[in-house]
């Protein structure tokens, strides 16, 4: 059901005027899907009220509820069709009215922290682009037939999110900004281990596909008690992110899994300078996918000891600082990190290697983040202690990556079962640092199990491969000729 919805939703929204891209259609059915949720959200705040025998004072008023004007019912409990807004009476409601009442829960709110203010942010953030008031209304009637009530269909409708955030980032580069493949978060995840009590951050928040999936390997981690279950709605999750629709995706995204009141900042997380991060406001958990390849200005970059335009290289840097001593970090970036010499790759590599144990590099193929076209590592560090040993990991399949053929949860198994033990394979080695050139800190990916076969070939079997070649062209050519 839910999937042939969204499938209806995004037909709709490909006849408007307003929307032109996969971006659209997920910005757009983004604020309607969230209005509905809160709908749902609220219902249930007022029966466990009841329930308890307490009051209940709803967040939104009563003529903006969506039983109010999207979906109000007649005596059968079916859409009250003569009383549903259409046309341009409901783009007018929801433009002139609708937008500006919700943005005023940003002023309002008691905190950041708080439904109210995320409601307040999103509204802030958004337009309604939607042209047509009847195709508003014909996705408003499509999201009318959701339903969030059961853990089932929360996490149904989680994985088609997921899904339509993938087909954003396959869409387009801007909206592969937005995606990282599940299966490798997923990987990670696992490999850094979060535990309950962890504050786990994410600075380069996207879409939010680490926290929504820590939420779910720490949910699924242990039996979970009352006061384990309040620590991660309201202590666990923390992110920031620049961009005004990763931030909404990102939000939706939380709710979407279970986090009802997202710990997610719109700020630009390179805008902090490093010196004022203070004990109060480190993570135990550090998982995140910068940006990369973008270009910081140079009052930015004055936030920064090792001054480089590179965003990643930026946002390593804060990385690093924002760990508490102990903490366990999770960090994707291209893979010219590890080898590039400027002295700001230089610089960087060795700041990594004597403040944190890089303890394992994942080495990933081309193909694994479809359209970016760049290859990219996963550097896993833990901060304190200086780096000894690194394991390399290097992920050799069998087949090219890309949108029609993605990474999957199986090609990653035997990296993370490895992982454990750090045991040399075909694909894993290990480098002492001790071994590593201090001038350059080179941290090149170099697999020596891997047989470089064109190196080892006879020269003799090259020329005879030559000589067959040339033959062969030669009796193609003679064909032509007779054929003319």
């Amino acid at each position: 059901m839910f999937e042939q919805a969204f499938k209806n939703i995004d037909d709709t929204l490909r006849k408007d005027a307003g929307c032109s891209s996969e971006l659209d259609y997920v910005e757009q059915t983004s604020w309607i899907l969230f209005l509905k949720y809160l709908d749902d959200f609220e219902k249930d705040r007022q029966t466990a009220a009841e329930l308890a025998g307490r009051a209940y004072k709803g967040i939104i008023s009563s003529e903006y509820r969506w039983e109010a004007w999207a979906a109000p019912k007649d005596s059968n409990g079916k859409l009250d069709h003569h009383n549903a807004l259409t046309g341009d009476d409901l783009k007018d409601f929801v433009d002139s009215k609708l937008f500006p009442y919700m943005k005023r829960f940003k002023t309002d709110a008691l905190g950041p922290d708080t439904i109210e203010y995320k409601i307040g942010e999103i509204f802030s953030e958004l337009k309604n682009k939607i042209q047509s008031g009847y195709n508003l209304r014909e996705v408003i009637n499509l999201i009318e037939e959701l339903r969030f009530g059961s853990h089932a269909e929360k996490h149904e409708m989680s994985h088609l999110y997921e899904d339509k955030i993938k087909n954003m980032g396959n869409a387009g580069r801007n909206g592969g900004e937005y995606y990282t493949p599940r299966p490798l978060i997923k990987a990670i995840v696992r490999v850094v281990a979060p535990t309950i009590g962890n504050k786990v951050y994410d600075g380069a928040l996207g879409s939010a596909g680490f926290l929504a999936e820590s939420f779910e390997y720490l949910k699924n981690s242990k039996d979970l008690t009352t006061k384990d279950a309040e620590t991660l709605q309201k202590s666990t999750f923390y992110g920031k992110e620049k961009k005004s629709l990763a931030y909404i995706i990102g939000i939706m995204n939380m709710i979407l899994h279970g986090i009802e009141a997202p710990n997610v900042v719109h700020t630009n997380t390179l805008a902090e300078n490093l010196a004022d991060i203070q004990e109060k406001d480190r993570f135990d958990i550090v998982l995140a996918n910068p940006p990369f390849g973008g270009k910081e200005r140079a009052e930015v970059q004055q936030n920064f000891p090792i001054k480089t335009g590179e965003t990643a290289f930026l946002f390593l840097q804060h990385f690093i600082k924002i760990l508490k001593a102990g903490g366990r970090a999770g960090v994707v970036i291209k893979n010219t990190f590890l080898s590039n010499t400027d002295n700001a790759s230089t610089s960087l590599r060795r700041l990594l290697l004597e403040s944190c144990n890089l303890h394992t590099v994942l080495d990933l193929p081309g193909g694994v983040f479809a359209g970016a076209g760049v290859k990219t590592v996963v550097l896993f560090f833990d901060k304190g202690a200086p780096t000894r040993k690194v394991w390399f990991y290097q992920l050799n399949l069998d087949r090219n990556l890309g949108k029609t053929n993605p990474l999957n949860e199986a090609d990653l198994e035997d990296f993370v079962k490895l992982q454990k033990t750090k045991a040399d394979s075909d694909n894993s080695w290990s480098v002492n640092v001790a071994d590593v050139d201090t001038t350059t800190c080179d941290l090149s990916v170099k697999n020596p199990n891997k047989k470089d076969e064109t190196a080892l070939r006879d020269p003799q079997e090259i020329l005879d491969d030559m000589q067959r070649l040339d033959e062969e062209s030669t009796e193609i050519l003679s064909t032509i000729r007779e054929l003319v």
